[in-house]
This record gives C-alpha cells, sequence and structure tokens, in this order.
C-alpha cells in the first residue's frame, strides 16, 4: 500500500486510514467482535492509520477502539485522536480541558500515548481559545513527548490554511472537500505540503451524497447538489456500478496525485474495509467518470458554505 510519511522523521502512514467512529455505534448498532475484526482485518491488510475522537459516540468509539487494539503491538499502527469536541454543540478548547481530555482518550484507548492530537472543528469553537490555549497547549505536550504531532481538523478550508500556516501545526484533516462533487481540497493540500504540513482528507463519499441510498435529512447541502448527485447515483447504478466505489476510487487515488498523506473512511466491517482498500488500486472507468463529472459540473465545488442549504453542519 502507497504510504507517506508524517514529517521527515516521522512515521510512514497508509494511503487509506481507518475513521474509527463507526465503531461507536454512530450510524447503527456495531458489536465489539465486529468492531474487533474490522480493525485487525485493516491492520493486516497495510492500513496502519486510524483516526478517532471522543465526539464519536460520545466516547464509545474510543473505547471500542481501544478493545480492539488491545493487545497489538504499538509500533504497528499510528493513532489519531482530536480534543476540544464534546458533543454535538459543546466545544472546549481550554488548556484545563485539552489535559483533561487528552487523559480521558490515553486511558480509554490504552495505547500509551498519541501519534496526532486534533483539535477538533475549530470553526465551530472560540477562536481565541483555539489560538491562546489549545494549539499551544498541544505544541508543549509535542516537545514533552506525550503526543508526535500537533493537528487540527474542520470544514473551513480558509480558516484552516491559514490556522495551520500561522501556528505551526503539523497536520491538518478537512472533510467533504475532495470528492466528485467538490475538490476545493486539492490546491490547498498542495500549498500546506509545500509548508511541511500534512493533509488527511476525510468524508470522501461527502456524508453520503455520493452514496446509492443518498445522503440523510440532515445532510447541510443545498437542494440542487443533492438532485446533481441522485442523477450521478442513478447513472452509476443503469451502469452496473456504484457511484460509492467510484467515489471512492476518484478520492482515493486523487488525493494520492495531489500531495495528501491519506484519506480517512469510515468502516466497522472487515468486507467494506476490503472493498475500500481495493478501491486504491482498481482502475477508473474513465468513461462512466466523465459522464458522472459532466453530471455534477453545476455544483462543483458547491459547498454549504458557498451554497447553504438544510441549515448548515449538523449539530451546529
Amino acid at each position: 500500500m502507497h504510504k507517506t510519511r508524517l514529517s521527515p522523521n516521522g512515521p510512514a502512514i497508509s494511503a487509506l486510514a481507518l475513521g474509527a467512529a463507526s465503531l461507536g455505534s454512530v450510524y447503527s448498532d456495531v458489536s465489539q467482535d465486529n468492531a474487533d475484526a474490522t480493525v485487525h482485518t485493516a491492520l493486516e491488510l497495510g492500513v496502519n492509520f486510524i483516526d478517532v475522537a471522543p465526539y464519536y459516540g460520545l466516547t464509545k468509539a474510543e473505547t471500542a477502539l481501544g478493545h480492539a487494539l488491545s493487545g497489538i503491538a504499538r509500533d504497528r499502527y499510528v493513532l489519531a485522536t482530536k480534543i476540544g469536541r464534546y458533543g454535538d454543540k459543546d466545544w472546549d478548547f481550554s488548556r484545563d480541558a485539552t489535559l483533561r481530555s487528552l487523559d480521558a482518550s490515553l486511558a480509554r484507548l490504552g495505547c500509551g500515548h498519541i501519534d496526532v492530537l486534533q483539535c477538533h472543528d475549530i470553526e465551530m469553537g472560540d477562536y481565541r481559545q483555539l489560538v491562546e490555549e489549545a494549539i499551544p497547549t498541544l505544541h508543549d505536550l509535542k516537545r514533552q513527548g506525550v503526543i508526535g504531532f500537533v493537528g487540527i481538523t474542520g470544514y473551513d478550508l480558509p480558516l484552516l490554511e491559514r490556522v495551520a500556516v500561522e501556528h505551526n501545526v503539523d497536520t491538518v484533516m478537512a472533510y467533504c472537500t475532495y470528492t466528485l462533487q467538490d475538490q476545493r481540497l486539492a490546491p490547498v493540500a498542495r500549498r500546506l505540503q509545500a509548508h511541511g504540513i500534512s493533509v488527511f482528507n476525510a468524508s470522501p463519499l461527502g456524508m453520503g451524497l455520493l452514496t446509492r441510498r443518498g445522503p440523510p435529512d440532515w445532510h447541510p447541502g443545498h437542494a440542487s447538489v443533492h438532485a446533481a448527485a441522485a442523477e450521478a447515483a442513478r447513472l452509476c447504478e443503469a451502469a452496473g456500478t456504484d457511484i460509492s466505489r467510484l467515489a471512492l476510487q476518484f478520492a482515493l487515488q486523487g488525493a494520492i496525485q495531489n500531495g495528501m498523506a491519506t484519506t480517512v473512511i469510515g468502516s466497522s466491517s472487515p468486507a467494506n474495509m476490503r472493498d475500500n482498500i481495493a478501491a486504491l488500486s482498481q482502475p477508473i472507468d474513465q468513461a462512466l467518470l466523465a459522464q458522472v463529472e459532466a453530471i455534477l459540473a453545476p455544483v462543483r465545488d458547491k459547498g454549504w458554505d458557498v451554497l447553504p442549504g438544510n441549515g448548515g453542519k449538523a449539530g451546529k
């Protein structure tokens, strides 16, 4: 599997990362046995980067992941978790909350140390608290060797880029901005890479937008975006495939070409994990891709910050 190194002396991480939110039964009930099997399958097939957060399942995802990783050599995986977001409308980027959150995550995960500690959804919390308390605290922890890298996550690309460069963070995770429908992350990723900052692409299916079933009711995309994605999904189904497969191939392979370190995809079953890995190397049907891109062209790069839809991001 293609791997990219985090900083000149950092660990090499897989081009596909396991997003562990699903393990916390965020989308459907996931047994601990299934969580264990998913994590073990990912590691066996070469996926060594795992992303989680206290917010996912309100700590259930970290707990399930910690159980799944029990007994596995620590050098077999690179682990990222987050601080700052603790509920649908609960952000706290204070120093005290950051330190308490890290201690709690370490206890749930049972992993000894965190490789990448990220400030979660930075556009939603208090900006001054973020830059005056949370990020400096993470830099202190990095200097002490408690964590390996300082990261930020979110949706607002201009904000992510500015904070990353001005505050010397190591990693940026952006979601829903490098997909078949929205590709704005690509030039940002190349600029951040020039600063030595690793970029993680998350939610390559646009939080359900680019699936046969379509987005959930709370999805913040505009109705015109939903309609175009549904038309593209019908085209793919008529061609004997699933739009999610094409979307994963596009995002995974395109992320590598644009210098992104990894693509984070949620998974809660070994079979889904295998399908995701296959999308890394399966040739893209270029004729079908051209047809889908033509359908999506009128709404290309129209995120919900550009074309507001269903009330903004879920949880706001």
